[in-house]
């Protein structure tokens, strides 16, 4: 690892030391981050002090700092270890005791192997094409399980906590698996908040700007040229949820995004679409409904009339849970706190 600036002395009372062995290079390259700045990030959140020498790692300052510290290390480890790469939200988490399969136990030896075991028990990782991908927080970990288990699985919460992404993801190692036969993506084609007016081209190139964001997600984990070719041949398909009308989806992976935006019919439609073999998912925010004025979401009313069904599960994500740029968080908590106290909604 490269060399950072040198620390400040510990305090008289915070000089306790523990060292940590991670025992091979690779992860401990992929934990300390380039010039290691997951490790300088650590120490400012946590409060220790923490210097690498090769594969070794002290852990210096107060009893509680020092434990945070060897915590997030720990699940950092894990992580890396599963083949997952390490960003900023990922060492928040870490330090906040959110990630999502922290070690059982402290341990002054982070070897490779061990920490894959605590990460396989705590949590699922996809393997795809491009990437591999799990989940990164507690939150995340326990709604992969779900669309495990379910039949009918719904991820409710604010943007950017990976409510589609890990559907989509999960959507994509079914196919692979041979588990379904398709991946059936679908969106109300809503306008948010705007009126774009008339586009031009044929009934794709008109429904395509509404679908972008699964294009995106698919693209993330699949070559271009193999998801056009399995489009090609049916076995992934992006539509408007206007044309889900009359289908029956059997042995697919069924996904309805910002599901916020449909409306109590359209929901009752979409739901009994779902065929033999088939799994589904619904995701959005019954927050931030972009339908007319008057129009009930039918994301909420489902949630409320299915919350009871057996086979049925329903994955609640916070702010807490947002995984994208960190003032995402703290710019969606100041409209929620503006929102409680009965001010203009977004």
């Amino acid at each position: 690892m490269s060399a950072r600036p040198p620390h400040e002395a510990p305090r008289a009372d915070s000089d306790a030391i523990d060292r940590l062995t991670i025992d091979s290079n690779d992860i401990v390259k992929e934990v300390a981050g380039p010039q290691d700045r997951n490790l300088v990030l650590l120490e400012e959140l946590t409060g220790a002090r923490i210097d690498p020498r090769g594969n070794e790692v002290a852990v210096a300052g107060a009893d509680g700092a020092r434990a945070r510290a060897k915590d997030a290390l720990a699940a950092l480890t894990a992580r890396a270890a599963s083949g997952l790469p390490i960003e900023e939200i990922d060492v928040r988490a870490a330090a906040e005791g959110r990630a999502a399969s922290p070690p059982k136990a402290h341990t002054d030896n982070l070897s490779s192997t061990g920490a894959s075991s605590a990460g396989a028990e705590g949590a699922r990782i996809i393997k795809t094409p491009k990437r591999a991908i799990g989940p990164r927080n507690a939150a995340q970990a326990a709604y992969l399980e779900a669309l495990t288990q379910a039949d009918l699985a719904f991820g409710v919460g604010p943007a950017g906590t990976g409510k589609t992404y890990l559907a989509v993801a999960h959507a994509v190692d079914l196919l692979l698996s041979g588990a379904v036969e398709r991946v059936v993506l679908s969106r109300p084609a809503v306008e948010a908040g705007e009126r774009i007016g008339f586009l031009p081209g044929d009934m794709k190139e008109k429904v395509d700007p509404y679908l972008r964001p699964l294009y995106d997600a698919l693209h993330d984990m699949l070559h271009v040229d193999y998801v056009e070719r399995r489009i090609a041949a049916g076995d992934i398909e992006i539509a408007p949820l206007a044309f889900m009308r009359g289908r029956t989806l059997a042995r697919a992976a069924v996904i309805l995004d910002e599901a916020q935006n449909a409306t109590i019919a359209q929901t009752k439609m979409f739901l009994t679409r779902l065929g033999d073999g088939a799994r589904m998912v619904l995701t959005g925010d019954p927050s931030q409904t972009d339908l007319p004025a008057g129009e009930a979401s039918g994301l909420a009313d489902a949630l409320s009339l299915l919350k009871d069904v057996d086979r049925v599960t329903v994955s609640r994500f916070t702010t807490a849970d947002v995984v994208r740029h960190p003032l995402v968080t703290r710019i969606l908590e100041k409209y929620e706190a503006r929102e409680a106290k009965g001010g203009r909604g977004a």
